[in-house]
């Protein structure tokens, strides 16, 4: 795999990071700003609806710009807005910040996920995938943990400072090793017109996959946010353990992208029959027993591996069924993750606001699951066709 593959994976760990972390942080950034948790959840939904409206706006606008021009001048924005989130004092403008750091976010993941595909043959896209997310992975491994901790140690807001320094490196890999002409990338042929990608959406099985990798993306992101809330409150652990809890998580993410990068591409349909009812067997289950600490980071683990390895696989299905769209695709596959992304945080908020108890967002992540899966059985051999 191409050197240039694991220096997007370098800034997408730091993306991750970004956003993931505020699931350990959210405690503190409620108390800090006088808002409730449920409030501060919201930042997870904004930052979701950034990448929404952002992904296929800055693919469209900068498709024909440079590569490495788009993805630094991303990367530059979404650093400046973590210094003004850093030392904002109100929640409105940190809300904001979240949102126009997202749309950076999304310009970025965007070019980078067909800039990952333009570097590998036509049937390598889901390995090239698992490389791009494995940034996001070990962000939660790595990063989200630290972050949760230095935040614990030394307050939110030099978390936000961190991110913005360790966006430095990653410009200066992406300076040295992405091409700055699409023609550096890829032997491919011109791209087709704008229309013609956009066109791509009226597709029954790109639309689909996209629906599917929405809601079980939208299922994770719905359990994850609130994860700090069950760690402390229903499992009755210190806050240390949101942490160890992250990191499990993280852990078995990665081992979930990995297993199904390898399969992605050859086996589909094999990933989705069997990790898909397991996935939602897991979110049932630690619903049900979340008050046994032990069980619950077993299942937090086995969570992890199961959600990412299921929506990355879908994620991929959605990246084959764009392929007629080589500048587009990778903003309708980032638009995909993170309309599950805001979708699912907003509604776990809900939960919350309508009394339903901590574990509701967890069954959030049941039904949303189980809706996919109802689909998936629906659709018949629609979604894995080559």
């Amino acid at each position: 795999m191409p050197f240039a593959l694991h220096v997007l994976a370098l800034a997408v760990f730091v993306m991750g990071t970004s956003e993931f972390m505020l699931a350990g942080l959210l405690p503190a950034i409620a108390t800090d700003l006088d808002v409730t948790v449920g409030t501060a959840g919201l930042l997870t939904s904004a930052f979701a609806i950034g990448m929404v409206v952002g992904a296929p706006m800055m693919a469209a606008f900068a498709r024909r710009w440079p590569p490495r021009l788009t993805l630094l001048v991303c990367l530059l924005v979404f650093s400046s807005c973590h210094v003004v989130g850093a030392i904002t004092p109100v929640f409105p403008l940190l809300l904001v910040t979240r949102v126009i750091s997202a749309l950076a976010n999304a310009g970025f993941l965007a070019v980078a996920l067909s800039t990952a595909t333009a570097l590998v043959p036509g049937n390598r896209k889901g390995r090239a995938l698992s490389i791009l997310l494995s940034g996001t992975t070990l962000a939660n491994v790595a990063g989200v943990p630290a972050g949760a901790l230095l935040g614990i140690a030394m307050g939110w807001r030099t978390t936000f400072w961190a991110i913005a320094l360790i966006c430095i490196p990653a410009a200066i890999g992406i300076l040295r090793e992405v091409a700055n002409k699409p023609g550096q990338m890829a032997t491919k042929a011109v791209s087709p017109k704008l229309l013609a990608e956009l066109g791509q959406l009226g597709s029954p099985r790109l639309v689909l996959a996209m629906t599917l990798g929405a809601l079980v993306n939208g299922g994770t992101f719905a359990a994850f946010t609130f994860l700090a809330p069950v760690v402390t409150g229903i499992a009755g652990l210190a806050d240390g353990w949101i942490s160890i809890a992250l990191v499990m998580f993280g852990v078995g993410s990665f081992l979930g992208v990995t297993i199904a990068g390898r399969l992605s591409d050859q086996r589909p349909g094999l990933v989705l029959a069997v990790g898909g009812p397991l996935l939602l067997a897991g979110w049932v289950v630690l619903a049900l027993f979340a008050s046994h600490p032990v069980l619950l980071i077993v299942l937090v683990l086995v969570q992890g591996m199961l959600s990412f390895g299921v929506g990355s696989t879908l994620i991929t299905r959605v990246l084959y069924a764009a392929s007629g769209a080589p500048t587009m695709g990778g903003s309708y596959a980032t638009a995909a993750l993170n309309i599950g992304a805001a979708a699912g945080p907003a509604l776990g908020a809900f939960g919350l606001a309508t009394g339903l108890g901590t574990l509701a967002p967890v069954w959030v992540a049941s039904v949303l699951t189980a809706v996919a899966l109802v689909i998936t059985l629906l659709s018949g051999h629609a979604l894995v066709e080559r």
